[in-house]
């Protein structure tokens, strides 16, 4: 980052912040159209990504997986449910726990968006090594921002 000196640490451009915030606002527009055809938002793809990975997971499993807060995704839960796609049950162990599993639909839907990752890579105009590294790097960023947060 620039030097205080110049003034120029407050510069909107000069913000990493700003470009993390404004690359994910485009990307998930890129994946919008992608995943109109499956009928889903973001979120509700970002949620059976979790599922086709460990189907029977908790409400609270998926909420952390996807650093959320579960009432921010009961209304996607919600609607996932609403159209076919899982079901919610309460744990046998636990009643108030919420378990979710996919339903027919729901499983049969990953393939159906088994290409959405290509389209990602292919409009990156990089190498999926470059975008592998991409990855990896943000990771250790977001990792080490969580290590640090009070």
């Amino acid at each position: 980052m620039a030097s205080q000196e110049t003034g120029s640490d407050l510069q909107l451009d000069n913000q990493l912040c700003f470009t993390l915030y404004t690359t994910s606002l485009l990307m998930t527009k890129f994946y919008k159209p992608l995943l109109k055809g499956l009928g889903l938002t973001y979120p509700q793809y970002l949620v059976l990504l979790t599922l086709w990975q460990e189907d029977g997971q908790s409400a609270g499993a998926i909420s952390r997986r996807l650093m959320t807060d579960t009432g921010s995704l009961t209304p996607v839960f919600k609607r996932l449910e609403a159209d076919g796609l899982l079901k919610r049950v309460r744990s046998r162990r636990d009643e108030r726990v919420v378990e979710l599993f996919l339903t027919e639909r729901g499983r049969a839907m990953q393939s159906q968006a088994e290409e959405i990752p290509d389209c990602v890579v292919m409009a990156s105009g990089q190498s999926p090594d470059e975008l592998v590294e991409l990855k990896a790097r943000l990771e250790m960023l977001r990792d080490r921002l969580e290590e640090a947060m009070p």
